[in-house]
């Protein structure tokens, strides 16, 4: 068994199906235009898509752990391109808003088998590196998604989008097909018998100290994250009067210092450990934090930096908290995975709703010093799973 070989296909795997996400936004207004519809409900084929992606993680959570990691991987993966194939050829909104959450359905197994599958292969230090190599393969993805997009749309149109998501997608499902063995734990190592997955999965996740503190730092990181995503253009615009074309420059500054973070990740957790990481990075997020808040009224270049600085550290955690549930919950790893997938895409959905609250009423210092504050909680948390002294010395 290739584990390179196997990490690759299953980052590549979530990455293509991610493309769902973001490859056709630039195309939104063309889609207005030629299904004569309304802007709302044209945003809502974004909303939809994300809606049944986050529901569904619970939903086939379970499912993955009683059925087996690719038995469920390619059927999600076959409903998928199937449903891109219906957006590609979608003549009215309800058509395509039908096929949108179809395709939200089909994607969610991909992400959560690929992260599980991980878990099952990798062990130790070798796990956290291949956590933040899929972090980084993942976020390839929203990151030039949109450009992607628009160089086809400009050709295409959104069904050209569509079908070069649809296309890719049956290349990397026939890759996986024939190269990805399963990977699910039959035995439970402590009492040599298969457990029984269901509600009490669920209740185990809840009940860990361990789990619900990595819950909390996954919507807390990924709200964070989509906080500069959506309100980053705003602050450029208003206080330095940028136009799109540079504003998309910071955007990108910003994801390719997360990717370079995520791919370093696994080497800090080599180093000093998972747990240790999550809570020394959690300081030097808030302390990037506030770096930003007083950077961003200098000048244009220290906001530069310290956007950089921010999308470094807050790479650095992200792939910790996949690394250590698939240490913690073994037999409910595909479980554990789910419901952290379906909290941290509560993360995103917040971060525009709360921002939306804070930065009419104090700009910028009151948007991410509140965040900032979000953060220091989960620092003060995750220094619960700080083994202690006895527990070192013993």
């Amino acid at each position: 068994m290739n584990k390179r070989k196997i990490l690759l296909v299953l980052g590549l795997s979530a990455a293509i199906v991610s493309l769902g996400q973001s490859l056709y936004v630039p195309l939104l207004p063309d889609l207005q235009r030629d299904l004569h519809t309304s802007l709302s409900l044209v945003n809502l084929t974004v909303t939809l898509f994300t809606v049944a992606m986050a529901v569904m993680q619970v939903v086939l959570g379970p499912v993955v752990d009683r059925s087996g990691r690719k038995r469920i991987l390619i059927p999600g993966m076959i409903i998928y391109v199937l449903a891109t194939i219906g957006c590609m050829f979608s003549f009215s909104i309800d058509m395509l808003l039908v096929f949108r959450v179809i395709q939200g359905i089909g994607a969610a197994a991909v992400p959560l088998v690929a992260a599980t599958m991980i878990g099952d292969v990798f062990e130790g230090e070798k796990r956290a590196e291949s956590m933040a190599t899929y972090q980084m393969i993942l976020g390839i993805s929203p990151a030039v998604g949109p450009l992607i997009g628009g160089l086809i749309g400009s050709v295409s149109g959104y069904t050209g989008a569509f079908g070069f998501a649809a296309a890719s997608a049956v290349l990397i499902m026939f890759t996986a097909l024939f190269l990805l063995p399963e990977t699910m734990p039959t035995i439970s190592t402590t009492t040599g018998k298969r457990k029984q997955l269901g509600l009490k999965a669920f209740g185990r996740i809840f009940q860990s100290k361990t789990g619900r503190v990595l819950l909390l730092s996954g919507f807390v990181l990924y709200d964070l994250f989509y906080t500069f995503i959506v309100f980053l253009p705003t602050i450029l615009a208003s206080q330095y009067n940028l136009g799109a074309a540079t504003i998309g420059v910071f955007s990108l500054v910003l994801m390719a210092f997360n990717l370079v973070g995520s791919k370093l990740s696994g080497k800090l957790q080599t180093k000093i450990g998972s747990v240790k990481s999550l809570f020394w990075v959690s300081f030097f997020i808030v302390a990037s934090l506030v770096i930003f808040v007083f950077a961003a009224q200098l000048s244009l270049i220290t906001l530069l930096i310290a956007l950089m600085l921010t999308g470094f550290v807050s790479g650095l955690a992200m792939p910790v908290m996949p690394t250590l549930l698939s240490a913690e919950f073994v037999q409910e790893r595909a479980t554990a995975m789910g419901v952290y997938n379906f909290v941290r895409y509560l993360g995103m959905a917040a971060a525009p709703m709360i921002g939306s609250i804070l930065y009419p009423i104090g700009g910028t210092a009151l948007l991410i010093g509140v965040t900032a504050a979000f953060v220091g909680v989960t620092a003060m948390a995750t220094r619960q799973l700080l083994p202690r002294k006895s527990e070192q010395t013993a």
